[in-house]
């Protein structure tokens, strides 16, 4: 019997599409029968910043009778699509006469995030007012707000940005009280311990060890934890969008996450300068890090074990995958053997 087996890989940031296509020959007597099957599947990988969708879009009709459990009726509605890949997303622009409004099916701990954290208005996020149930799902009705996400990235929208992660880190710095909301560090600590599993080179899994062992220790503060540059939106404030994972967490990781995957080639998915990237970090420091008592050295030390994990993103999936050719994760490599250099 001759098998073979093809493997072909698609992804899409955010969203993981493997086929898996198994030729498979059998050899009877004299005869080659051969059986093709062909298996697809789909599943989540939030590399991308968003759990894209899975589950059946609601109708037209199911949507109209969620606003009207909000008392909306007679409104516009367009869906927004994924910046990744142009895909549906469940969230759609809501014009009710004057006024605007975001509807959205909630994923992960998006709810508690908002019920948690923000009960009142604040202004780097997006303004909760209200949510329902419809066939066993979460629709929240949130707070419109107009932008630019920050994948090109520019000097006076990222010092926005950067606000509005300092004043809301300084606001919940070490709230022992709500450590147990939402996102916890043992669910955190957990989901990244199993990266170190797939790294493939004994001297990267050494760093991220001594990596988990720092990201325990850290100071925590409330953090967003997928703040990549298509979840920042920038006009005359700068709002944090899609709270799907959020909770008391080490602080560095949002700010380690805006800037880790930002790249100085204009046709880059998401476009950083060098400059301005370090301008972010010794920004970072002066508005926030600094006010709580950490030295320099010892925030860029932290804030480089954090984008080590971050390069080992990428890292990972080639190496699970299978996918080590791809021109994405040997980037990630050098990234990650760069800072590993640093750190041991």
């Amino acid at each position: 019997m001759n098998y073979i087996r093809n493997w072909y890989w698609k992804y899409n940031t955010g969203k993981r599409k493997i086929q898996v296509l198994r030729v498979v020959f059998f050899s009877l007597t004299d005869s080659l029968i051969e059986l093709t099957v062909l298996i697809c599947y789909t599943f989540n990988y939030r590399i991308g910043g968003r759990i894209m969708d899975e589950k059946r879009m609601p109708t037209a009709e199911e949507l109209a009778d969620i606003l009207s459990q909000f008392g909306l009726s007679a409104a516009k509605l367009r869906q927004f699509k994924a910046a990744e890949d142009g895909s549906p997303y469940s969230v759609w622009h809501v014009q009710a006469g004057p006024e605007d409004y975001v509807l959205k099916r909630a994923k992960g701990q998006e709810e508690e995030v908002y019920r948690s954290f923000f009960p009142t208005k604040k202004p780097y996020a997006p303004a909760l007012i209200g949510s329902v149930a419809h066939d066993g799902e979460t629709y929240l009705l949130l707070e419109y707000c107009p932008g630019r996400d920050l994948r090109r990235c520019d000097r006076e929208w990222l010092i926005l940005a950067l606000d509005a992660l300092g004043a809301m880190q300084d606001e919940f710095w070490e709230r022992e009280d709500l450590y147990d909301a939402a996102c916890t560090l043992g669910k955190s600590v957990k989901a990244i311990e199993d990266r170190g599993h797939w790294l493939g080179s004994e001297r990267l899994e050494t760093v991220y060890e001594k990596f988990i062992r720092v990201y325990r220790q850290t100071q925590r503060s409330l953090c967003h934890d997928d703040l990549l540059p298509f979840n920042v939106l920038v006009d005359e404030r700068a709002v944090l969008i899609d709270w799907e994972y959020g909770g008391v967490l080490p602080y560095p990781g949002p700010l380690a996450r805006l800037i880790a995957h930002g790249r100085e080639d204009e046709k880059a998915f998401f476009y950083m300068t060098r400059a301005d990237r370090e301008f972010a970090i010794d920004y970072y420091y002066r508005i926030c890090a600094e006010k709580h008592g950490i030295s320099y050295e010892e925030y860029r030390r932290t804030l480089d074990y954090f984008l080590f994990y971050e390069a080992c993103e990428w890292i990972m999936l080639g190496n699970r995958y299978d996918q080590r050719g791809d021109e994405r994760y040997s980037y990630s490599l050098r990234q990650a053997e760069a800072l590993a250099d640093k750190l041991l």
